[in-house]
């Protein structure tokens, strides 16, 4: 995977309108499918637990299908950028601290990863609007341009290949 540039307004109008369809799509589904279960069960006592449930559960699996069959239409283009990356990102942190811990050793594959993990962060704090942790970011990017500098590295954002990871 490699980072792409992202419209901020687009991402964040197509994300809202994506929650918000889901949202009134899951709710409007759950309540008809339950109401039509109850109605076919002739379910009158004052707990429908398991039929709510079952409703819920047919709307959570159509809004999966609807998403996962039009994925790749270009609407979904950032959003689905977003996903892939929050997903590569995931996998980096669950190895991080022995990618670390190579990196402190001199490592330059490790390197190269954290580097991908610190600029993948990065857009994904500035297309959340997450400033919070930006500061926490900033510093790290700070701390392992000067181990580069010390090891004498020099690293692209494009020398990141998911493979890197297998070696952790």
């Amino acid at each position: 995977m490699q980072l792409k540039d992202i419209d901020k307004q687009r991402y964040s109008k197509h994300f809202k309108q994506l929650f918000i369809g889901v949202s009134v799509l899951m709710l409007s589904i759950a309540l008809v499918v339950s109401q039509l279960l109850m109605l076919l069960t002739n379910s009158t006592g004052d707990s429908n637990f398991a039929l709510n449930v079952a409703g819920a559960a047919s709307a959570a699996i159509v809004a999966g299908y609807l998403i996962r069959r039009y994925r790749h239409h270009p609407w979904m283009y950032e959003l689905m950028y977003v996903w892939q990356l929050k997903q590569a990102l995931n996998r980096i942190y669950r190895k991080q601290k022995a990618i670390k811990a190579a990196m402190q050793e001199g490592n330059r594959d490790a390197m190269v990863i954290m580097n991908f993990s610190y600029q993948g962060s990065k857009q994904l704090y500035h297309l959340d609007n997450n400033t919070i942790t930006m500061d926490e970011l900033n510093k790290a990017i700070t701390e392992l341009s000067n181990l580069l500098e010390q090891h004498q590295f020099s690293i692209e954002i494009t020398d990141y290949r998911p493979e890197l990871l297998d070696q952790f």
